[in-house]
């Protein structure tokens, strides 16, 4: 089957062309954030874990109902979720060294 397709057939029209260009133009404009919009989000979502660690943690020293195993996940998940921040930090940090090394 793929013996029989020539190529010289899969041409497509200039309007067909432009056409799909436009559409691809307008379905990434409507689905840009800015990176520093991702970096604030992602830090909002860093420390809304580490509350709601802090939260469990209260609630457990206060002794109220809240299994210490849950209380024991979201300390790991808080703890996870900043070690993350702190590395890809270190990484920003790191690339920007090195472009500031490069000579133009």
């Amino acid at each position: 089957m793929i013996n029989k397709v020539n190529p010289f057939q899969l041409t497509t029209q200039p309007t067909q062309i432009q056409q799909k260009s436009n559409s691809l133009m307008n379905n990434t404009s409507t689905s840009k954030t800015s990176f520093a919009d991702s970096l604030k989000q992602a830090i909002n979502q860093v420390n809304q874990s580490q509350i709601e660690s802090d939260k469990m943690t209260e609630a457990l020293a206060s002794g109220k109902n809240v299994e210490l195993h849950d209380v024991m996940i979201t300390a790991q998940k808080a703890s996870v979720s900043m070690t993350l921040a702190v590395e890809v930090r270190n990484k920003a940090i790191e690339a920007y060294q090195e472009m500031m090394r490069m000579q133009v």
